[in-house]
């Protein structure tokens, strides 16, 4: 079994999600299925269903959420790349063997009913991946 399925959803940071939504379901022609607050990482998410894929509106819940440095920083857009796992703990094993600087020790609750792990974009020319495996 390879060790990335496929790509799961890519997240996009925004300032406003109900602003982004509305122009997502304009864009895509589809309503979000879901919207989530993640307390844990102080996010507001909504996903749209594109297919396989699913895009993923990211906006802070809370001035000390990693989304909001990330919006400070550089603006709304692309946040991160994520990626559909089988294994998740194997896939960061794999990965730290490999040199890649895996941010998480163990996996934690994400969105959408997944764990979730990253990869510094340091080493992905630029681009945080986060690794995503379906609660069972």
């Amino acid at each position: 079994m390879k060790s990335i399925q496929k790509i799961e959803h890519i997240g996009i940071a925004v300032q406003d999600i109900d602003v982004a939504n509305r122009i997502y379901e304009q864009l895509l022609g589809i309503a979000p299925y879901q919207q989530e607050t993640v307390e844990s990482e102080g996010v507001i998410t909504s996903f749209f269903q594109v297919g396989e894929s699913k895009i993923e509106l990211l906006a802070a819940s809370t001035e000390e959420s990693p989304i909001q440095k990330f919006l400070d920083t550089r603006g709304e857009g692309i946040h991160h790349i994520a990626f559909a796992v089988a294994d998740i703990q194997k896939e960061m094993k794999r990965l730290a063997t490999e040199g890649f600087q895996v941010l998480n020790t163990v996996p934690k609750v994400g969105a959408d009913n997944k764990l979730v792990a990253f990869v510094h974009p340091k080493d992905t020319h630029g681009v945080l991946i986060e690794l995503c495996q379906d609660i069972t």
